[in-house]
């Protein structure tokens, strides 16, 4: 997987950006367009959702798959909707076989449009819920089980460019502080959310930067109250 991810990252770093393009949302776009080509989709989509559904914002790798990416959040139905209240894959090879009565608005809408094939994917992390990633395809017809791994390694890197607050070119947003932080603290607390949890320091990281990311905090500033007994990862997060 290691390699894989290496190689998703690769792609995305040779996707040509838009002039003032940068940051996270930068990033998005360039890894919806690399998304797109990689899987030889017609677009690809991804929508940051917020709590109770909502939606951050929309990167898509054109302005078509931008407008389509949009319609199922309008209409509140559709393969992106499902997978985020879900948390699993959806995915749809034939829109004309059976998404009609699925999704009897959202799916002659987007057949309308030439879309034949959808497959979304949620981005998440434990319970924590950050969007979905959709591809869009004209054609119907499954993913082979290489372009699933792969669309897989797209939706891991888009959850690892949303929590660290930035694209893979490595330009930040702002929105969250630098991942390694005040790094003595980070790391204190980074063991005191293993033995909380009982999970390995990698996955106690992830946790970290997750609540982070769902509570638009500072990653230092939630380490500081991991630290100070201020915040605990033994109780649900709410």
């Amino acid at each position: 997987m290691g390699d894989r991810y290496a190689e998703v990252e690769a792609l995305i770093r040779r996707e040509p950006a838009v002039d003032g393009e940068q940051g996270v949302a930068g990033g998005l776009r360039r890894l919806c367009g690399a998304a797109g080509r990689a899987l030889a989709a017609s677009g690809a989509g991804l929508t940051v959702m917020t709590g109770g559904g909502l939606r951050g914002m929309t990167a898509a790798s054109d302005a078509a798959t931008e407008r389509l990416e949009e319609l199922q959040l309008t209409l509140g139905e559709g393969p992106c909707v499902d997978a985020y209240e879900s948390m699993r894959p959806v995915l749809i090879p034939d829109v004309a076989d059976g998404a009609m009565a699925r999704w009897p608005v959202y799916a002659p809408a987007v057949h309308a449009e030439g879309v034949r094939a959808v497959f979304a994917f949620p981005l998440q992390v434990g319970a924590a819920r950050l969007g979905v990633m959709d591809v869009f395809r004209t054609g119907p017809g499954m993913l082979s089980p290489d372009e699933l791994t792969l669309a897989l390694t797209f939706a891991e890197v888009a959850v690892s460019t949303l929590l660290d607050g930035r694209d893979r070119s490595g330009l930040t947003d702002g929105r969250l502080d630098d991942p390694l932080g005040s790094r003595a603290e980070l790391f204190q607390a980074q063991g005191m959310v293993m033995v909380q949890l009982g999970v390995s320091l990698a996955e106690a990281m992830v946790r970290i930067r997750a609540h982070a990311y769902v509570h638009d905090l500072r990653l230092h500033d939630v380490a500081a109250d991991i630290v100070a007994r201020r915040l605990s990862f033994e109780t649900p997060q709410t």
